[in-house]
């Protein structure tokens, strides 16, 4: 299997290509480029791979500009470490994707899927396309900035980055602030899901929603649970849920 690497993390496209010819010794790892002009030259001149591992954020941009200068009519895989938001898209269409730093064992599942279906229709090439133009939208999106609240008959703006976290508490959400204030908002934590950069703040759990620069502790209860200690908060029982877990160490290791 024939197989281009598109990574400008030199650590991380040498990691890739160990795993893929330790999984399967067979892999021939035909090329590895490290940006967008470089990927673009590289399939003016070869064959095409069997595969191509692709990484969206690239030194001179986002690898999606690739699609727009050459015809790559082979199948994508993925590898990210940016948003969780893109991956959905990825999910939403059927689209492969590996979340960095890559793992062994998400790696030998993505081959297994790639070995077990044909190379893209043209139907389904229509759907990484969409899945694509979705996913670059999400990445170069505008994320809320600022957020507009009352006190008494004053009016005033909040950034995004003096608040250390989001928490729902009877059917009302409200924002901590770092000079130790809380906030009455007009949204729910699932609108602030959509609204908010994802790079910054992390849905723990149904009631929480967080900074990097809340935490002040973390403690390990056991393998699925893990306590969080906030800053200005006296609550002793945010534990960040099972199901997003592993998202949640990822998203501490960006």
């Amino acid at each position: 299997m024939k197989v281009l690497i598109v990574e400008d993390e030199p650590l991380a496209a040498q990691r890739l290509e160990d795993l893929l010819k330790k999984l399967d010794p067979q892999v021939d790892v035909v090329g590895r480029c490290d940006s967008v002009k470089k990927s673009v030259a590289w399939f003016g001149k070869n064959t095409l791979p069997d595969l191509v591992f692709l990484d969206i954020q690239l030194g001179d941009g986002l690898s999606f500009e690739i699609f727009d200068q050459v015809v790559v009519d082979c199948p994508v895989i993925f590898t990210t470490a940016y948003d969780s938001y893109a991956i959905e898209a990825f999910k939403l269409n059927s689209i492969s994707y590996l979340l960095k730093p890559v793992k062994s064992e998400e790696l030998g599942a993505a081959l297994m899927k790639f070995r077990s279906s044909p190379y893209y229709t043209a139907g389904k090439e229509n759907l990484r396309q969409v899945a694509m133009d979705k996913a670059q939208h999400m990445l170069t999106r505008e994320y809320k900035k600022r957020f507009l609240v009352k006190s008494g008959v004053h009016v005033r703006s909040i950034p995004v980055e003096q608040i250390l976290y989001f928490y729902s508490l009877e059917k009302a959400t409200f924002a901590a602030v770092d000079s130790g204030r809380t906030i009455l908002l007009d949204y729910s934590l699932e609108q602030l899901e959509t609204l908010l950069d994802p790079a910054l703040f992390f849905r723990v759990n149904r009631k929480y929603f967080i900074s990097l620069e809340a935490i002040t502790d973390m403690i390990t209860l056991s393998n699925y649970r893990l306590r969080l200690v906030l800053k200005n908060s006296n609550d002793i029982d945010i534990l960040v849920s099972r199901e997003r877990l592993q998202e949640f160490r990822n998203w501490l290791d960006q």
